[in-house]
């Protein structure tokens, strides 16, 4: 990768993006009545239409240009081989490894099957009650405790997955808010509830928390001795994990070349195999594995995750929109929007490039969303009518498991008539004409006019599922994960790393045990130490 070829490509791409109208979308569907055709592209079982922005058959070239000089496909066939392309804290990227998609990483695909493979034994010996709790009760409820990766992943997964039959009910505790485990404490029964600690270093001080609050509850509940039976680790500290109380065979190990973001495919995912049964935390895998075979091998003008990324470049560096709505039409990935959000703005809210050197321009975009219908209440005023237009990742699934045909008729029509709405807006003489059909006068006409003009030309993209299963879900996710990666690629930059994550929890340290002597230090800066007084303050009656 030449850096004078990537800049020249992307001074390319911006030329477009500079011209008058290059933000126009309407006219493009008058010039190609076919454009839905050329623009969409299918793979892994998804279909994803990019023909509702703005970007033209030059923009397009350019930003395939772009693709190529910022070398997408070397790059990616690097991090698909083991390159350490992490390179900050000297790590490959092999999340693929954990779908057995990567020939080129045979030890560490072996590695991932030893441990799925003990996944596997012990999920299933837990589902036949052969493995059951201090009381010799069966385990019907499985509570996990992690945070960040370890927790928004399986969450999301969960809800979007889970039915009333699967094999266990899954309960999640993340913040450590005490609030948040007096919510989920009515829902439990100690003497079936299986508690799995999920911590790479079991030293994340939230879970850590709430893992010691867990086993005080449960050994009330069991008594010492019998709360070991109800925990599990998901770690890779050995030592912290027998001081806590957990036998070595319960501890289940994932790797150093798998980010917390990246991780809900690994023993992280433990939750989801107990809770969803193992033949369908085994599709998900395997859906993943097929976008991962379709990244790998697709030509990047047929790329799903090239495509979406290069959409996002265009829209974040070639016209400046830097937010951007996720909105999945379907209540079960209520929590789709939150793991994208850790999953993007974690991997692309970076400052300097991979040499240090200092980024001139936007990364990654601030990432939001709710589920239709309930956005189009909300924060979908702004997205129609705001002075500057967000772009919209629309998601649907054409078939529901449920047998309500007439919600989900009325559920789809909307997904599709928010796009086309963002699309077409609404002009003077379109919102004239409506309102003399009601028969509001020319006063109420002329007053009322600015207010109901819907600008159009707002982009969105819409990715179609045909239904909601484990492989499905598995490819949505991993279309995202390989999009961040493609993005990485084309700002030179790190999505591997989060640095920004560690200081907010290093000054955290010394204010807890301030908070817990009722005494502010001198350390902080005066507004710090003001709030800290007034709290103190508070909390002393």
């Amino acid at each position: 990768m030449s850096g004078d070829s990537l800049e020249t490509a992307w001074a390319g791409v911006r030329a477009i993006a500079a011209a008058p109208d290059a933000a126009a979308i309407r006219p493009l569907f008058v010039q190609d009545p076919q454009r839905f055709d050329r623009f969409h592209a299918r793979g892994a079982g998804l279909l994803l239409d990019i023909s509702k922005t703005s970007i033209s058959d030059s923009a397009r070239e350019a930003l395939l240009g772009l693709a190529r000089a910022a070398d997408v496909a070397g790059q990616r066939d690097a991090m698909a081989s083991g390159a350490l392309v992490n390179v900050t804290e000297r790590r490959a990227a092999l999340h693929m490894a954990l779908r057995g998609t990567l020939p080129g990483a045979a030890q560490e695909c072996a590695e991932v099957a030893e441990t799925l493979e003990q996944m596997r034994i012990f999920t299933d010996a837990v589902h036949r009650g052969e493995i059951r709790g201090a009381t010799n009760q069966r385990f019907d409820t499985v509570l996990n405790i992690g945070i960040g990766g370890s927790d928004l992943g399986p969450v999301m997964v969960g809800r979007a997955l889970w039915r009333a039959g699967d094999p266990m009910r899954p309960i999640h505790l993340g913040n450590v808010d005490g609030h948040g485990w007096e919510t989920v404490l009515p829902q439990l029964d100690a003497r079936r509830t299986l508690v799995l600690v999920a911590s790479k270093t079991f030293t994340t001080q939230e879970t850590m928390a709430n893992a010691h609050l867990v086993k005080r509850w449960m050994e009330a509940s069991v008594g010492k001795l019998g709360a070991a039976a109800h925990f599990v680790a998901l770690s890779t500290n050995l030592k912290a994990t027998a001081e806590f109380g957990i036998a070595p065979d319960r501890v289940f190990p994932f790797n150093d070349w798998v980010g917390g973001r990246f991780s809900l495919w690994s023993a992280i995912g433990l939750s989801l195999a107990l809770s969803l049964g193992w033949e369908r935390f085994r599709a998900l895998l395997d859906g993943a594995a097929a976008m991962d075979r379709h990244f790998l091998e697709a030509p990047l003008e047929q790329n799903l995750p090239v495509l979406l990324a290069l959409t996002e470049a265009w829209h974040v560096n070639g016209l400046g929109f830097n937010r951007r709505a996720v909105l999945p039409y379907d209540e079960r990935l209520r929590r789709l929007p939150a793991h994208l959000q850790q999953l993007e703005m974690e991997s692309l809210g970076k400052r300097v490039h991979l040499d240090g050197s200092a980024v001139v321009g936007a990364t990654g975009p601030v990432v939001f969303g709710e589920p239709g219908t309930s956005a189009q209440h909300s924060f979908m005023q702004l997205v129609h009518q705001g002075p500057k237009p967000v772009p919209v990742d629309f998601i649907l699934v054409a078939n529901p498991d449920h047998t309500h045909a007439e919600n989900h008729r009325i559920l789809l029509a909307h997904g599709l008539a928010q796009a086309e709405a963002l699309l077409m807006g609404r002009d003077a003489a379109g919102v004239t004409a409506d309102m003399r059909a009601a028969g509001a006068d020319e006063a109420t006409i002329a007053r009322l006019l600015p207010h109901r003009i819907f600008p159009g030309d707002r982009p969105s993209v819409t990715i179609l599922l045909p239904r909601l299963d484990p492989g499905s879900l598995g490819a949505l996710i991993a279309l995202y994960e390989h999009k961040v990666f493609v993005l990485g690629a084309l700002w030179r930059i790190n999505p591997f790393d989060q640095w920004g994550v560690e200081l907010g929890k290093v000054l955290a340290t010394p204010l807890v045990a301030e908070l817990a002597a009722g005494a502010p230090s001198d350390a902080h800066d005066a507004s710090t130490r003001g709030l800290l007084a007034e709290v103190l303050k508070l909390q002393a009656g």
